[in-house]
């Protein structure tokens, strides 16, 4: 495993809409857990793709409940609501406040390239729905209500 540059805002690339993850092999498993390595060590909760320079859908999360990997997600269902401070390991030293659902249902597959639905709520949410933001070229101060330091 190896630690990543983790891109800064301002690069193009975190603007852009991540093409779908097709192939499911070692190249895949190696970046997989690069990224969490580089999450953990910059003590975030979690990390796309294309934050580390790779124009595809997947992502990285743990909340401290152990380490999520989806592979390109789809958020099928929201409910309820949540307003908090969000950061991101693109943006070092700013936070803001952003609305989010309290609880999803993500369809996504795993590094073996098998489908599975899960439901997360609280942080957790707030955390899947950040990371998966990012695949689409959005960044949390898109959706900040208000910016908090």
């Amino acid at each position: 495993m190896a630690i990543r540059n983790i891109v800064k805002i301002g690069d193009d690339i975190l603007r852009k809409v991540c093409r779908t993850q097709l192939n499911f092999d070692d190249r895949l498993h190696t970046v997989l857990d690069d990224m969490a390595e580089t999450m953990y060590r910059a003590e975030g909760v979690g990390l796309a793709a294309p934050q580390i320079g790779i124009l595809r859908r997947y992502c990285v999360v743990d909340v401290g409940d152990g380490l999520l990997e989806l592979i390109n997600p789809v958020i099928l269902e929201t409910d309820g609501e949540q307003v908090g401070e969000e950061g991101c390991l693109s943006i070092p030293g700013e936070y803001g406040m952003v609305k989010r659902p309290e609880k999803i249902t993500v369809r996504a597959q795993d590094r073996n390239g098998n489908t599975f639905t899960v439901t997360v709520e609280g942080f957790k949410a707030r955390a899947c729905c950040h990371e998966i933001d990012h695949l689409d070229g959005v960044l949390y101060i898109d959706k900040t209500e208000k910016e908090s330091r």
